[in-house]
């Protein structure tokens, strides 16, 4: 199962991210550092659909051995999400803006979303967050 964490900049995504890595015991790939091993710091339109694709590609592997694997990344378009082509999709919409002007003037609100969360959670909400997950893949 292939889960995209997405939402702007400063949202939490990492956060939850890094959280729900640890409890589901899964891959997990933060695209600023997959970014950085890329030495790829492009933000414009294509660079933006390049790293979909790449965050995709690593995450269709994880997947092809059968493992859980969480991408947290903008994801900014209904393009790059559609490109990521996630099972479940949690969008992180706790923010009204984020820090890079270029970003929040291309992010789309998506229109359809597997987790709505409007709000920073606590450690202990993340366990429900967990247990939707598995209760999803069962």
């Amino acid at each position: 199962m292939k889960i995209l964490i997405m939402g702007l900049p400063g949202s939490g995504k990492t956060w939850l991210a890094e959280r729900l890595q640890k409890q589901l015991d899964c891959a997990w790939f933060n695209a600023d550092e997959v970014r950085r091993m890329a030495n790829d710091w492009e933000f414009g339109e294509i660079a933006r659909i390049n790293q979909a694709r790449r965050m995709r590609n690593i995450a269709d592997y994880e997947k092809s051995l059968g493992r859980i694997v969480i991408c947290d990344f903008v994801c900014p378009t209904s393009l790059t999400r559609e490109i990521f082509e996630a099972n479940l999709t949690i969008w992180l919409d706790t923010i009204e803006e984020g820090r890079y002007q270029d970003t929040n003037k291309i992010f789309e609100r998506p229109k359809e979303v597997d987790l709505h969360i409007d709000k920073f959670i606590t450690e202990e909400e993340v366990n429900n967050v967990v247990n939707w997950i598995l209760g999803v893949h069962a």
